[in-house]
């Protein structure tokens, strides 16, 4: 008899976990069993539907304490379920707002709230909900699939598209084609990690492309004395714990290319093997950030599943947009004589039942019925005759969506936070709501604009990357208690001066944040040269002098916190 002893179990990774069960299943096909569920109640659940519902757009809900209220960096799970509703491009009917504002009320606290990717999103449903409200969406022409879950996330763009007399093409109906070509097809149900896709054809680059991980962005030729409207690809941009600015590829792809480009970008991010080796780093953008690709390599791999060369295309040929609004807040004279879009910001992006209701009652009274969302928590209603402008905003003002704003209220963005993130240290849409009023009252002469993003961790799901100033989520003691407290970072910026935020080394408790940024912001009015706007006077000004400014002294820098375990693996980011 041998006296070898057998050898040791390996271990299975989380990511070889997670890779086995994407094979064993997919959920798209499989939602009888969550109906099963609702039958049988909360306790039928097997564990690996944990993983399963994120196909559907839905997550378990925390209880309100954030990561600091579990282990393993991330916190507990109630009963309760988020789920997010995808709208390609932002675009929504007042029939499907409607509902979406009679199951908020019914199923959802009367709370929803506007997504950084043009989603929106509940929270407080129960197994049996889930069954109810994805019925009541489907009837008018909506989904939740792709919404969360290693998949394509809901395809955004241009909320003025088809109606900004500015624009260099309607883009829209090349992103809903992507979005119903590659979400809910089983060709693409198991992607190495989620995989948020843009289109736009508009010149002020308003959803975001520098930060997708594939982005096509209008651009103009001229071919044989003939101008012709194309695309430019970007790939690799993201935020979370990494940020990274998308790569230009160096071509030109035709309008009758883009959604066989589209599908190719996916197909090489699903069949890069080599990111689903770590969960951690499973987004396409370590291609370039780890693993040594190129702008010029990733062409030659995307060409190779087309099957053709794409057009060069120098850089010379496109116009970055610089330092301006991106968000359509104000009155928008559309391209059709006559017409006119108002955009609201909604601050947080929270909204109740009854107001979305309202806004579906205003958008046929004021409207054609149209409404868009955007990347920026707001809601825009379109088609409005000029005669009807003033009025609508009366009416808008009143409930709640503020068309009139401070650059602090139009600037501010706040993830979930601890009220119902799992994966959140600090509490984001309260404290976002109460820093905003503060530095109303401390400066309200205020006058430039100010990208002010609050994320609840290091997920960066509030985009605190690309913020003028960003405040990341983080625990410190003081008068001997822990409390919520954020990190800060400045300078981050989109478009032609595109970069990520600078660490400043500075933390300060929830409560002196105000006291920092009023230090911060009065240095920069008195030291400005004319004309200056705030992200030129921070890429001037060395990190020494922004932290003092900050802390009201000379202040040692500290360093930025480390990731909870697995919180990236995990992040629902938008």
């Amino acid at each position: 008899m041998s006296t070898t002893p057998a050898p040791a179990a390996v271990k299975e990774t989380k990511a070889q976990k997670t890779e086995r069960l994407k094979l064993a299943k997919n959920p798209w096909e499989a939602w009888e069993e969550v109906r099963e569920f609702a039958r049988q109640g909360w306790d039928s659940i097997p564990s690996d539907w944990a993983l399963y519902f994120r196909w559907w757009g839905v997550y378990s809900q925390g209880d309100g304490k954030g990561v600091t209220g579990g282990s393993g960096g991330e916190g507990k799970a109630t009963e309760y379920f988020m789920m997010r509703i995808a709208l390609p491009n932002g675009i929504l009917t007042s029939a499907q707002a409607r509902v979406i504002g009679e199951v908020t009320k019914k199923y959802a606290n009367n709370l929803a709230d506007i997504t950084t990717r043009q989603n929106i999103q509940l929270h407080w449903l129960t197994i049996q909900d889930l069954i109810e409200v994805v019925d009541a969406l489907n009837a008018v022409g909506l989904s939740t699939k792709g919404a969360c879950g290693d998949v394509v996330r809901n395809v955004t763009g241009c909320p003025l598209a088809g109606l900004d007399g500015h624009e260099l093409i309607d883009a829209s109906p090349l992103a809903i084609e992507i979005a119903h070509r590659l979400n809910g097809n089983t060709d693409f149900v198991n992607l190495p990690r989620k995989f948020k896709f843009t289109v736009s054809g508009c010149p002020v680059w308003c959803s975001f492309p520098e930060i997708n991980d594939a982005a096509l962005t209008a651009i103009k030729r001229t071919v044989d004395g003939k101008e012709e409207i194309g695309f430019t690809l970007r790939v690799g941009g993201g935020l979370s714990n990494e940020p990274n600015i998308a790569v230009r590829i160096p071509a030109f792809v035709r309008q009758d290319q883009a959604l066989a480009v589209a599908t190719a970008t996916a197909e090489v991010f699903r069949d890069a093997g080599i990111l689903r080796e770590n969960r951690t780093r499973a987004r396409i953008k370590y291609l370039f950030m780890k693993f040594g690709w190129t702008a010029e390599s990733f062409l030659e791999a995307l060409e190779e599943k087309l099957g053709y060369k794409l057009d060069p295309s120098p850089v010379s040929m496109e116009e970055i947009p610089a330092d301006i609004y991106r968000d359509h807040i104000g009155i928008t004279p559309q391209r059709q004589p006559g017409l006119s879009t108002v955009g609201a910001s909604v601050l947080n992006g929270r909204v109740s039942g009854d107001q979305l209701l309202k806004l579906a009652e205003l958008a046929e009274k004021y409207g054609d019925g149209n409404l868009r969302t955007t990347i920026g928590q707001n809601i825009l209603i379109v088609n409005v005759p000029n005669r009807e402008t003033a009025a609508l905003v009366v009416e808008l003002n009143s409930l709640g969506f503020n068309v009139d704003v401070s650059p602090f209220w139009r600037g501010a963005i706040a993830c979930t936070g601890t009220e119902f993130c799992k994966l959140a240290i600090a509490e984001t849409k309260g404290f976002n709501k109460w820093l905003v009023a503060e530095l109303e009252d401390r400066l309200p002469g205020f006058d430039q604009q100010i990208r002010l993003h609050i994320t609840g961790c290091t997920n960066s799901c509030g985009q605190h990357w690309i913020a003028d100033i960003g405040l990341e989520g983080k625990k410190i003691k003081k008068d001997g208690q822990m409390v919520d407290a954020f990190f800060f970072c400045v300078g981050g910026s989109v478009g032609k001066y595109a970069r990520t935020a600078r660490q400043l080394g500075y933390r300060a408790a929830a409560t002196d944040v105000p006291d920092a940024i009023e230090r911060l912001l009065n240095a920069y009015l008195e030291a400005r040269t004319p004309g200056e706007d705030l992200r030129s006077y921070f890429d001037r000004t060395d990190d020494s002098t922004l932290r003092a400014q900050l802390a009201g002294e000379v202040l040692t820098p500290v360093e930025r916190d480390a990731p909870p375990v697995g919180a990236a693996r995990l992040a629902p980011a938008e």
